[in-house]
């Protein structure tokens, strides 16, 4: 089970509440269980260097950045002014976390992805998750001109395949959280799966669709398709909530565990399914 939110009682108001969701939502994501190639409750999946306790301290330690910028976001017109801002909290928020986990990158991209989401938040008084999205999408298209120039794993990939990653899903308004993760863990609700087994199905939707830079560069465009059919294979066999689905689901996992894959952008992409999904509730 995720931990409790009592260790933000020192926080109040608004920000503290979107920095505790956004938080939330990457320890239920890092608790959900099983993922496939994945930090779980059960192991570090294809992560060598990481444990379950490491991404928990992770997630901890960037809570008070992300309701730094919210309290920044909820005064502020979306404008170049703020687009800097929240890159400098950003930047600092990715040093705080490489010093809690001794330089492992456990959630750089989901200080991108959350960080933008909660921003928007804090400007959406009704907190319609596709007023929200748009809003974050409407943020990351203005360019951050005090990005350090060095290339990232991303970046990388991004040129090798021509794929937009991260990035490309975030301005165009993070379309696999809105229009793939939130309605397949609705639909999961719907049909009487689980809370976790509708999680790992809004999971495996968005890794069946998402062009995941995370794949692309630890095995290429041929890991990707792979990694793609197995997770549509498991959803078209009726989901991890029933036998024929949960066997497809452990193929792909030995699979993936075979390969040391990791779909970490499909992680991050659940974890704003589920800051959504708590936004909206």
């Amino acid at each position: 089970m995720a931990l409790s939110l009592n260790r933000l009682e020192a926080f109040s108001g608004p920000s503290r509440n979107l920095g505790a969701l956004a938080t939330q939502a990457l320890l239920d994501e890092a608790n959900l269980t099983p993922k496939p190639g994945l930090v779980d409750r059960r192991g570090a999946g294809s992560h060598a260097d990481m444990s379950l306790a490491l991404m928990e301290r992770s997630a901890w330690t960037l809570q008070p950045y992300f309701a730094n910028m919210a309290t920044i976001s909820a005064a502020s017109a979306v404008n170049v002014t703020l687009r800097q801002r929240l890159g400098a909290i950003g930047r600092d928020a990715e040093r705080a976390m490489f010093r809690a986990t001794a330089g492992i990158n456990t959630h750089k991209g989901a200080i991108w992805v959350l960080g933008l989401l909660t921003s928007a938040a804090a400007q959406v008084s009704e907190g319609n998750v596709s007023i929200v999205a748009s809003r974050a999408g409407e943020l990351a298209r203005i360019p951050d001109t005090a990005r350090p120039l060095p290339l990232s794993h991303g970046d990388l990939v991004r040129l090798r395949f021509s794929k937009t990653g991260a990035r490309g899903e975030a301005m165009a308004g993070f379309p696999h959280a809105v229009a793939i993760g939130l309605p397949e863990l609705y639909r999961s609700r719907a049909t009487g799966c689980t809370e976790t087994e509708s999680r790992l199905n809004a999971l495996l939707a968005i890794m069946a669709s998402l062009d995941d830079t995370c794949l692309l560069y630890r095995g290429g465009a041929a890991s990707l398709a792979l990694v793609q059919a197995g997770a549509s294979k498991v959803l078209t066999a009726g989901g991890v909530g029933c036998h024929a689905g949960s066997a497809a689901l452990m193929e792909l996992e030995k699979t993936m565990y075979k390969r040391q894959l990791s779909p970490g952008g499909s992680a991050d992409l659940l974890a704003a399914t589920l800051f959504l999904d708590a936004l909206e509730s």
